[in-house]
């Protein structure tokens, strides 16, 4: 990630101090694990996505003007949009040399697929929250291309790293792009549950106009008058925290987090079943405690 501008180490290392969870790359390592041995390739692979992931989150806070990243200022927050696009940009491209220059042009493959569906995602989402009509079906394509193609193509790449078949290589993908979901799922109901770290719900997405779907289930079962009010004070009181804190409460009284708890842990059972095919050993132990801690996460 060294480069000859100062202005990009200097942003590099402010960076490097606040990494977060690294989740994405342990999905790549235990996947390898899982079918064979850790090698060059595995790193080129965890490498590859953690740059593309870290690009994904500097962009995606210049697109949602966020001025916050993991409790930090957000690089667009310390400098400006320009460098921080330019950076998102400078590490996606370091992270398509680095397969590259290793000649892995297979998992540049399975990655450039995940890049494509990403920005899909993200655009899909923007035209919805315009209008505020996202569906069921529409909210789960978002959330497949917008989050759980990276975490399938880490499952994808890890298994592909390590020599395996087409067929396991698919298998894997399944596996991630389910866990990816659930996932999501699990985010989403920040915006309505308790979290750890503030003991009361975020209200973020509202804030963003983001309809997910502890919401879209409690509006499709609510009357139509009801519905109305709701998506008026989405569309023009949503930075009004009185107003957002009585959408939480609907969605609460209406269903939307059971519902969504429910989706969310069928797809981790998705995921867990597609495990249960595979030899025990460390790696699947591990793998199974990562499914679990996705959706029992408080963060």
């Amino acid at each position: 990630m060294k480069s000859a501008v100062p202005l990009l180490n200097i942003i590099t290392n402010y960076i490097l101090r606040r990494k977060g969870k690294q989740m994405r790359p342990m999905f790549v390592f235990l996947s390898a694990k899982l079918h064979g041995e850790i090698g060059e390739s595995s790193y080129t692979a965890a490498t590859l996505i953690e740059m593309l992931h870290t690009a994904t989150l500097i962009h995606d806070d210049v697109v949602d003007d966020s001025l916050e990243r993991r409790g930090f200022f957000s690089i667009n927050a310390l400098w400006k949009s320009k460098i921080a696009v330019l950076m998102g940009d400078y590490l996606l491209a370091r992270g398509m040399l680095v397969a590259v220059e290793n000649k892995e042009f297979e998992l540049l493959e399975i990655v450039s697929g995940a890049v494509r569906d990403m920005s899909e995602g993200e655009l899909l989402q923007i035209q919805k929250s315009r209008k505020l009509n996202i569906t069921e079906s529409e909210y789960f394509e978002i959330i497949r291309k917008k989050t759980a193609t990276l975490i399938a193509a880490c499952s994808a790449c890890g298994t592909k790293s390590v020599g395996a078949n087409g067929e396991l290589v698919n298998k894997m993908k399944d596996f991630g792009e389910n866990v990816g979901i659930a996932f999501q799922i699990k985010d989403d109901l920040f915006d309505y549950q308790k979290t750890g770290i503030l003991g009361k719900p975020t209200g973020n997405d509202i804030k963003e106009k983001k309809i997910t779907l502890p919401l879209i289930y409690s509006l499709a079962n609510s009357e139509s008058s009801e519905k109305r009010k709701i998506l008026n004070l989405i569309s023009r009181h949503n930075r009004n925290s009185l107003k957002v804190k009585e959408i939480i409460q609907f969605v609460q009284a209406n269903g939307g987090i059971e519902y969504s708890v429910r989706k969310m842990n069928e797809y981790r059972d998705r995921a867990l079943d597609i495990l249960s095919q595979f030899p025990d050993n460390e790696a699947k132990n591990s793998l199974t405690a990562l499914v679990h801690y996705t959706t029992s996460r408080d963060r």
